[in-house]
C-alpha cells in the first residue's frame, strides 16, 4: 500500500456556514468527491508528481483517498489566510524517500507561505536523515535547488491564499493527493515478482 503516483491541487471556498466553505474549497481544489484521509509527510520512494488533471481522472467517488492536507478557515473580514503543502525530493540515489509538509498560516501571502513550506519539507527531510541543514547556506538561487550532504534536493509547494468576506466563512486547503495503486492504468503498475 506504497503510493507510486501523486498530484498537488488547492482551492478556495466562501459560505455563511463553515463546513459548506470547506466543502466549497475541495470542490475547488477538485477532490471534493473522494473520502479524505489525511496522512502524514513521507513522499514515498520514487513517487512520481503528476498534473492534477491526470491525478483527478484516476480517483473514484466514494473512495478512501490519502492526502496530506492543510486547511485555514476565517469568518473575520479583510483576514488574509493562506494553506500551503510542501515537498522535498532528493534526487540523488543516497536517500530513497521525499517529505512534505503544511502550513496554515494568517497574514502571509501565496509566496511567503509557498517558501515556507518548501524550507520546512527539506529541513525536515535532513533532520529526519540525521543531517545538519540551514536553509540560507543550502540554497542554490541560480538553480532554484537545495543541497543536502552531496545531493541536490527539489522543491516545490502548492499555495492557496484568501482574504476573509464580511459575514462569510472563507476556507483555503492545499492538498498532496495520494493515487491508489489499484487505480493506475497496468502500464503504470509497478511490476511486482523475481526479475528475469
Amino acid at each position: 500500500m506504497v503510493p507510486t503516483h501523486m498530484f498537488l491541487t488547492k482551492g478556495v471556498g466562501i459560505h455563511k456556514e463553515k463546513l459548506t466553505s470547506f466543502e466549497e474549497a475541495l470542490r475547488s481544489a477538485g477532490i471534493a468527491y473522494c473520502n479524505l484521509v489525511s496522512v502524514s509527510s513521507i513522499l514515498p520512494p520514487d513517487c512520481k508528481i503528476i498534473p492534477r488533471k491526470r491525478g483527478e481522472k484516476l480517483l473514484n467517488p466514494g473512495e478512501i483517498t490519502y492526502c496530506v492536507m492543510a486547511r485555514t478557515d476565517t469568518n473575520e473580514r479583510n483576514r488574509l489566510i493562506s494553506s500551503s503543502v510542501g515537498v522535498a525530493v532528493p534526487s540523488g540515489r543516497k536517500y530513497n524517500y521525499g517529505y512534505l509538509s503544511e502550513h496554515h498560516a494568517y497574514g502571509e501571502t501565496d509566496e511567503e507561505a509557498g517558501e515556507y513550506t518548501e524550507d520546512l519539507a527539506a529541513q525536515m527531510l535532513a533532520t529526519t536523515l540525521g543531517i545538519k541543514f540551514d536553509a540560507n547556506v543550502a540554497w542554490n538561487e541560480r538553480k532554484q535547488v537545495f543541497k543536502m550532504g552531496g545531493d541536490i534536493v527539489r522543491t516545490q509547494n502548492i499555495t492557496q491564499s484568501a482574504i476573509g468576506k464580511p459575514n462569510l466563512w472563507t476556507t483555503v486547503v492545499a492538498c498532496a493527493v495520494f493515487i491508489p495503486l489499484e487505480n493506475l492504468p497496468p502500464e503504470k503498475k509497478p511490476r511486482v515478482g523475481k526479475k528475469k
